[in-house]
């Protein structure tokens, strides 16, 4: 009996150490005072003297977020959110490439064989038709040539997004899938605010540069999709990175820019061009060195066009200088 109230005792004042442990843990560290957990900052904070006890916390739930219970159980889930930038949404089931089993070990020459049965059936199984098939093949086309261009993720979206219901309302037959695959990249590009030239893109896909642009307008035309023209101080950014330049070279861009579209001599004009001008420019008027051979091969345009819009830039700047 003795012993049993000894063991008792023991679990008891283990509990109480614990407790204590924790405590202390919800404690400053400084003042003793209370903390309190910043989910929107990740930071855990003295509520008392307002040091930040910890910093860039990891967040374990859920992506999205909430504002009621119906809500809430509509978006429960588990595993992977849905993704349009796979055929079936990231809902199936992949098999592994890699023929180990749970401890690592390689596979017997047999169990690969089945291994590898098994990975054709379940390609197989996740494309049964040709729409199927139609729709991996330009989404997995989209995806090796946003990688290419450095696209992010949102604007692979988008792209999958627009391919989707141009599959759904029958405008592929007499074009090329990779055409029409391209043409969604591009025109989600220019939605997202992150375009690239027609040369860019005809340079990391498979079908010319006039197929591209004809298959774009269709695409654009018959889906109604909205799309602003295309403005040259959105090149700026990525032109500027790429050169190395200081921000603010990158500001006197903008501003050659600006200037250019107050004097409406921007009409008609390429946007690359503009922009690549604007930059080479911008440079040399803050003492920065790059060649128009440098610039050229970024923007991937012409010297020929770039001294020609940069004799443009400066004469706007004048004429706004002199008024």
């Amino acid at each position: 009996m003795s012993e049993n109230v000894r063991t008792y005792t023991t679990e008891r004042v283990d509990d109480e150490s614990e407790t204590e442990s924790a405590d202390e843990e919800l404690r400053c560290p400084e003042c003793g005072g209370q903390l309190a957990t910043d989910t929107e900052h990740g930071e855990t904070v003295c509520v008392d003297c307002g040091l930040v006890v910890e910093e860039d916390e990891i967040d374990r739930g859920p992506e999205w977020r909430a504002f009621d219970s119906k809500e809430k159980d509509s978006k429960s889930r588990v595993g992977a959110p849905t993704t349009n930038m796979m055929h079936d949404k990231g809902l199936s089931t992949n098999i592994g490439w890699q023929d180990k089993d749970a401890y690592g070990k390689s596979l017997s020459s047999r169990q690969r064989e089945k291994m590898q049965r098994l990975r054709t059936w379940n390609e197989r199984f996740r494309t049964r038709d040709s729409k199927e098939r139609n729709l991996k093949q330009a989404l997995g086309e989209i995806d090796r040539m946003a990688s290419a261009l450095g696209l992010p993720d949102n604007v692979r979206e988008t792209a999958s997004v627009i391919y989707r219901r141009a599959l759904s309302e029958d405008l592929l037959p007499g074009r090329s899938i990779e055409g029409v695959a391209t043409a969604s990249l591009y025109a989600a590009a220019r939605q997202a605010g992150t375009p690239r030239s027609l040369d860019e893109i005809e340079a990391v896909s498979r079908v010319e540069k006039d197929e591209i642009a004809r298959t774009y307008r269709y695409v654009v035309r018959e889906l109604k999709l909205e799309i602003q023209p295309a403005d040259p101080e959105s090149y700026v950014p990525r032109f500027a990175s790429d050169l190395g330049l200081s921000d603010e070279a990158e500001r006197r861009a903008r501003s050659l820019l600006d200037t250019a579209k107050a004097q409406g001599i921007h009409s008609g004009k390429s946007p690359v061009g503009l922009a690549a001008a604007a930059v080479y420019a911008a440079a040399l008027l803050v003492n920065e060195k790059v060649t128009q051979s440098e610039v050229s091969e970024v923007a991937n345009i012409s010297e020929v066009t770039i001294r020609n819009r940069y004799h443009e830039l400066l004469e706007a700047e004048d004429d706004v200088a002199l008024n």
